[in-house]
């Protein structure tokens, strides 16, 4: 686990963290429309399982997988030091790099702001 994850593999990541336990069947059920085939949907979670951020039960003919590595840690490992990196270490920087492309609403930065006064006390 030394890469950050593509679009698609993470992507593929979300739905296995949601449903915990999925056969290759149940994540492109999951996925928009149009959905990948399902062989090609089964060998990125191969490859995932061989990066080390799935594992997987044998069933014979099919494998069910779940996350070898929590959303959380995953976030913590590769997601934060790329914004923080990118924004001056400052969690400000981001929030503000947000808002001024308005891609985070008002109502948004109050939640925010609610969540962190929540988690002070």
């Amino acid at each position: 686990m030394k890469k950050r994850l593509s679009e698609k593999e993470e992507t593929l990541m979300k739905i296995i963290w949601r449903l915990g336990k999925a056969f290759a069947k149940d994540v492109r059920e999951e996925l928009p429309e149009p959905k990948p085939h399902i062989n090609t949907v089964a060998t990125t979670m191969r490859r995932l399982a061989d990066k080390g951020f799935l594992s997987y039960e044998d069933f014979g003919s099919t494998y069910r997988y779940s996350a070898a590595i929590s959303k959380k840690d995953y976030t913590n490992k590769f997601v934060k030091p790329l914004l923080t990196g990118l924004f001056g270490n400052s969690m400000k920087n981001v929030v503000s790099f947000f808002a001024e492309q308005e891609e985070i609403s008002l109502e948004e930065l109050k939640e925010i702001v609610k969540m962190i006064e929540k988690m002070k006390k």
